[in-house]
């Protein structure tokens, strides 16, 4: 889609992983297309390019959904995703999960449907939430400070209003079911509820995992693991779209050429990940690397008769080490055919 107000293209993107992480398949669709739409195509593409088989989608609860778990199913494949919390809520109401499994220690339950939940609670997780809502909460505290000091040093000021202010933060930092505000005498006060917190905070940092895949085909450690192996997929978005790659903004118009942009991108992603995995023992990222690399450079050299030619002095002892990990021999000289190469930061009058 173009958005027409600020003359953009919106496109979505989906990436087909292997459980290391490795890009199988990228395909682009228009902007408007649900995130969940996509992935029926990819279950096609791994049923007839892929030669199906016993092969497992796993996907994240926002790209899995129920209505998908069927026709995943009748493709010959499996899955493994995570359920939602009140879906969590629904099965412990139900007496399909009990409370007590959530701990630090995986669990799991299997339904008379040959439906496993692999079950945990993470405990640094659980602190992550309970500190972001006391930030939550300490904002909320300093709007109200803010607006109780403006109601007092101005006589006219409606407290209705500020009072309003403060019910739009805490409905904005998604706390309307546990903190309330309220105004006597112009003060206004943050009220709790206790009881609401308590339930509120009572999953924290727990999560279940669903699969149809049998114990025999895969231990409660396995789907636990392939489950956070979504993380590969996670960074190599992250480190396409930004980082070295910066695949946006796509400053192309015409579709397939938007398409092979991101094609090549996902074929520069493989190589970052190879160069990640032979300079993990130098201790050096791949943007570190790179730069490093940006000082290499070529003498140009003119020969009487013969034309011009580069030649590559002798790198340094810490571009030797990258180039020796990532099996790459420099030639001593490259031809010259006196071609300008401009960069994207900085255009010459020529072009």
């Amino acid at each position: 889609n173009r958005d027409k107000k600020k003359g953009k293209l919106q496109i979505v993107i989906g990436l087909l992983c292997n459980e290391s992480g490795i890009p199988l398949s990228i395909e682009v669709f228009s902007g408007n297309t649900n995130d969940t739409k996509t992935l029926l195509p990819q279950v096609e593409k791994i049923k007839n390019r892929f030669g199906g088989g016993e092969v497992t989608l796993v996907g994240d609860r926002g790209m899995i959904k129920n209505t998908h778990l069927e026709e995943i199913k009748d493709s010959g494949l499996h899955y493994i995703t995570a359920i939602t919390k009140p879906q969590i809520e629904k099965l412990l109401k139900s007496g399909v999960l009990q409370f007590e499994l959530f701990d630090n220690e995986l669990a799991e339950i299997e339904t008379a449907e040959g439906i496993r939940y692999v079950i945990r609670r993470n405990p640094q997780r659980t602190q992550e939430i309970d500190k972001s809502r006391q930030e939550k909460l300490g904002n909320i505290n300093k709007e109200v400070t803010k607006q109780n000091i403006y109601l007092q040093e101005h006589a006219k000021a409606k407290g209705e209003i500020a009072l309003k202010k403060i019910t739009a933060k805490i409905q904005r930092l998604q706390a309307l079911e546990w903190l309330s505000a309220t105004i006597e005498n112009r003060v206004i006060a943050i009220v709790t509820d206790e009881e609401a917190l308590a339930a509120e905070s009572k999953l924290d940092g727990c999560y279940a995992i669903k699969t149809d895949l049998s114990k025999e085909m895969a231990s409660k450690e396995i789907v636990h693991t392939r489950y956070k192996d979504l993380t590969h997929v996670e960074m190599a978005f992250r480190t396409s779209k930004t980082v070295e790659l910066e695949m946006r903004p796509i400053n192309v118009r015409l579709e397939s050429r938007t398409r092979g942009h991101v094609f090549v991108v996902m074929l520069a992603y493989k190589i970052v990940q190879e160069l990640a995995n032979r300079w993990r023992a130098i201790d050096l990222t791949v943007e570190e690397g790179i730069k490093e690399l940006t000082t290499l450079c070529a003498i140009e050299v003119e020969m009487s008769g013969y034309g011009k030619v580069n030649q590559i002095p002798d790198p340094r002892s810490s571009i030797k080490k990258l180039l020796k990990s990532a099996n790459v021999r420099l030639p001593d000289t490259l031809p010259s055919k006196g071609i300008i190469v401009t960069t994207k930061k900085k255009l010459t009058d020529s072009r």
